[in-house]
């Protein structure tokens, strides 16, 4: 979150005044230190509950009609999602029940599956591991012979490996059953509500996008509904409903999950921001490395939106929440219309309040933790999202056109996390470094970024978001941005050192993406995304901190 001029910024404060929403008074994980076994335990007891209060007096009987036809909608991403990331979810949730522990089947519901997203995916049902591609592929089905397969049969690769099918054995073969098929109990009827509530919407640009991405669930399809959710206005419903991120699947990074945001927008702070979009062009051409890995082919139209959610979908409910995204991920319409940031405020500030606030005093000395702020915790995530849309997108591999997805696979995700991380911050202390932001609150983003990484190592290395951070940790701590203080058991911030380790680390992941290069990738992350004794010292102390929040919202406005 940048404000173009600081004077000109300062009209939007309130969006970085963030107002934390209303929080039950149970505090999840509770106010004693948990043991290892309690830790271990269960997931549950490290999220904090959290009733999202949003203010929706403001709409319309008309916006509150559609706005409860989508919560409808969004329910059914849930139903898809969950055989999406557990193979044999109904026979598994059955045996669940039929335990008659309660609280066992309120953790299955909870994570949609027997694996603790929280406990780095640790089994507390059955004793089996998650299968890497979770529900998209045959649970014994590995990666190296999903590779000679698409080698041994080049014709069936595309069909295979799109991200809108799913690969099933049928004797020696695998072949691909569309979404629109495998999922089509609850696609028709989330099909048939987007049609409900676009033809009950009077905003053209709303309607637009539920009838086409309406069709998309009937045909696999989601092109033109991408490229009309981009050009989405004059509504204060903002919904993005479909399958989009890939980091369910471990086995090969393709596989989309279905997920729902359905959010009400605050268009005067979302305006407050638009002086950002014009800044896009300047931070590609301001990235530390060769001209021949910038990307000026993408749009840099990128709207940003600032909205409270008032109902999740799919992969955006279980485990750690979301708390803003950057979409669509499809590089023919970034490329046509760059891309959509949306920021989530209520989620955003339940975060900070919760965790991030009192986490900074056990990640950095006293003279820094100080510095850590919910401002610069909205600006981190805005550029963060800001970041996804530059550096390499699509690029040439030995001859091919291809995608840096498609080359860095299951690695990808991990990667690109990272990525957005560190170029955010890179991209914020420019905008500093032009007078946009205030350069005497550079001690702001450094202790903040540095906090957040920590925010992000407990979700564990096994989540991408979490390998990303301790990829960037441990790359940092090599330069010596990051110094171990043992009187005080707490980081301490090397001001010298930390630019010019970030700028080399947007540098080198920049270039392994545009290389296309998945062995040096690998190679990198066996490196860096591992949690040194110092860390792992650090998150331990921080037992009574909620990992994340578990948000509960309305279901009707």
């Amino acid at each position: 979150m940048m404000k173009s001029r600081w004077r000109a910024a300062t009209s939007a404060l309130s969006v970085l005044c963030l107002t934390a929403c209303q929080v039950s008074n149970e505090v999840g994980g509770g106010n004693g230190v948990e043991t290892a076994a309690q830790a271990s335990a269960d997931g549950l007891s490290k999220l904090a509950p959290v009733d999202m209060a949003t203010d929706t007096s403001f709409l319309t009987a008309e916006e509150r009609e559609v706005v409860n036809l989508l919560i409808q909608a969004s329910s059914l991403m849930s139903e898809i999602y969950k055989r999406q990331t557990t193979p044999g979810y109904d026979a598994l949730r059955a045996e669940v029940a039929a335990t008659g522990d309660s609280k066992l089947l309120e953790r299955f519901d909870a994570f949609y599956g027997p694996w603790d997203p929280i406990n780095d995916k640790e089994p507390f049902f059955g004793g089996k591991a998650k299968p890497a591609g979770a529900g998209f592929y045959p649970a014994d089905l590995t990666k190296e012979e999903f590779d000679r397969y698409l080698a041994a049969y080049p014709s069936e690769a595309d069909a295979l490996t799109s991200g809108y099918t799913v690969v099933k054995r049928q004797g020696e073969k695998l072949v691909a059953v569309p979404y629109s098929v495998e999922y089509r109990q609850w696609l028709e009827p989330a099909a048939k509500l987007l049609e409900q509530a676009a033809a009950k919407t009077s905003n053209a640009s709303l309607k637009m996008f539920l009838t086409l991405r309406a069709k998309a669930f009937r045909t696999d399809d989601y092109f033109e509904s991408e490229l009309a959710w981009m050009d989405l206005s004059g509504t204060p419903i903002e919904i993005a409903i479909g399958p989009y991120e890939v980091y369910t699947d471990e086995l090969y990074g393709r596989k989309t999950a279905f997920e729902s945001f359905l959010t009400i927008k605050d268009p005067k702070e979302s305006a407050a921001l638009d002086i950002y979009k014009g800044e896009l062009r300047g931070m590609e051409a301001n990235l530390p490395v060769e001209e021949r890995y910038k990307n000026f082919q993408r749009g840099f139209e990128s709207p940003i939106v600032v909205a409270d959610q008032i109902r999740g979908g799919g992969d955006n409910v279980p485990g750690v929440q979301t708390i803003a995204f950057n979409l669509p991920n499809d590089e023919r319409v970034r490329e046509a219309k760059g891309a959509k940031k949306v920021i989530l405020r209520n989620v955003l500030g339940a975060k900070y309040d919760r965790i991030l606030a009192p986490m900074a005093p056990l990640v950095l000395v006293e003279s820094q933790a100080s510095d850590v702020t919910k401002k610069y915790m909205f600006m981190e995530t805005l550029f963060h999202e800001l970041s996804h849309s530059l550096g390499p997108g699509s690029i040439r591999v030995n001859g091919r056109q291809t995608t840096v997805d498609k080359e860095l696979k299951e690695l990808g995700s991990g990667f690109e996390e990272a990525k957005a991380d560190v170029m955010g911050t890179w991209n914020i202390l420019y905008m500093m470094d032009k007078g946009i932001l205030p350069a005497a609150e550079k001690d702001q983003v450094r202790a903040t970024y540095v906090a957040g990484l920590f925010r992000a190592m407990r979700f564990g290395v096994g989540e991408a978001h979490g390998k990303g951070a301790a990829m960037q940790y441990r790359y940092l701590r090599e330069k010596g941005a990051l110094v171990w203080d043992s009187s005080a058991k707490r980081f301490r911030i090397d001001e010298a050192k930390i630019d010019p380790a970030i700028r080399d680390l947007v540098g080198s992941i920049v270039r392994l993406q545009g290389d296309g290069d998945y062995a040096g990738s690998k190679a990198f992350l066996d490196k860096y995304a591992v949690l040194d004794t110092e860390a792992k010292s650090v998150i331990d102390s921080m037992a009574a901190i909620p990992t994340d929040i578990r948000p509960n919202y309305p279901d009707r406005i």
